[in-house]
């Protein structure tokens, strides 16, 4: 992100006020690093390229945006002392009614660009050839890939649409994410194939009667991980923003390490909300007990896997 805003900020943009905005803020600290990081990076370009003082000239301001029903009382109570900028919570909707358009210089998104609005229509119809029996998009069924990238490229095209509205001509926007590796399918990954043990998982307890059948069988996920180049492809159909870098961030460990207690404890937290609102608490809490016992069980898979890919996306608007 640093050399990313080193390269790409414009110093033009510049006045005595300088906006970042973060789509997905939580309730900290994850986000208030990402917000520093891009302040120190803002200073550090103005400082060698003016030879002045930020700290004199330029007064930041910072935009935490989420769901209305996040906790914003836990964000602004861990606020960081000693930080140099201004804040406010913006729940939900209410972004534009906050700032007029185009006013923030540099927004930034942390795994918030993999979510469908909707379940694809026909994806839980047992009568519809779009049928999907499991929980997720695996990547197997065209027909199923196809109604999920369908949903999926008309949410992202209108999310890129509301960003542009906002972000100043010449701002940027830093996506970070997860994705697919072009031709890659989600099962045959190591994300998906967890994803995959949380599926038999809730399908063995609906065996021993701790769920309902029912209830699993209804249990989709409106999540849609793209590849590669159909979010290349979606960015370049909207023509809002100029894609200044689209970079895979490498890790030694991969996206997550191969062990079945910390991948059960991730998973747990990426889906464990969506599961305990359909299931309850403790059916979420039991099932995930079952996906650290099959990662144990079959290591010998999750060795094999192909791997998937994290990204570091550098829009410019146009």
């Amino acid at each position: 992100m640093t050399e990313a805003i080193s390269a790409n900020l414009d110093l033009d943009l510049i006045s005595n006020r300088f906006i970042v905005a973060d789509f997905g803020c939580a309730s900290g600290p994850n986000t208030f690093v990402a917000v520093q990081n891009i302040i120190d990076a803002v200073e550090e370009k103005y400082l060698r390229e003016t030879g002045q003082n930020p700290e004199d000239n330029i007064e930041f301001q910072v935009l935490f945006n989420d769901l209305r029903i996040n906790d914003f009382n836990t964000l602004f109570q861990t606020l960081p002392p000693g930080r140099r900028y201004f804040s406010a919570g913006v729940p939900g909707s209410f972004f534009n009614r906050v700032l007029p358009k185009k006013s923030f210089h540099i927004g930034v998104m942390s795994y918030a660009f993999l979510f469908t609005s909707k379940i694809p229509k026909g994806i839980m119809d047992r009568d519809s050839p779009l049928w999907n029996k499991d929980m997720q998009c695996t990547g197997f069924n065209p027909a199923v890939k196809k109604a999920y990238l369908e949903q999926y490229s008309i949410d992202t095209k209108n999310l890129l649409d509301a960003r542009a509205e906002e972000l100043m001509p010449g701002g940027l926007m830093l996506l970070l994410g997860s994705c697919m590796r072009d031709g890659v399918k989600m099962s045959e990954t190591l994300k998906g194939t967890v994803m995959d043990f949380i599926g038999e998982s809730l399908n063995d307890l609906a065996q021993k009667g701790v769920t309902e059948q029912e209830k699993v069988d209804t249990f989709k996920t409106s999540i849609y991980f793209a590849e590669q180049g159909e979010i290349r492809q979606i960015i370049e159909e909207n023509g809002k923003f100029t894609i200044e870098a689209f970079e895979d961030i490498i890790h030694s460990k991969n996206e997550f390490p191969l062990d079945p207690k910390t991948l059960a404890i991730s998973f747990k937290a990426l889906y464990g909300a969506f599961i305990s609102a359909h299931f309850g608490v403790e059916v979420m809490r039991k099932a995930f007990e079952l996906v650290e016992v099959k990662a144990r069980e079959q290591i010998s898979r999750l060795h094999k896997v192909k791997p998937g890919m994290q990204y570091l996306i550098v829009l410019r608007k146009n």
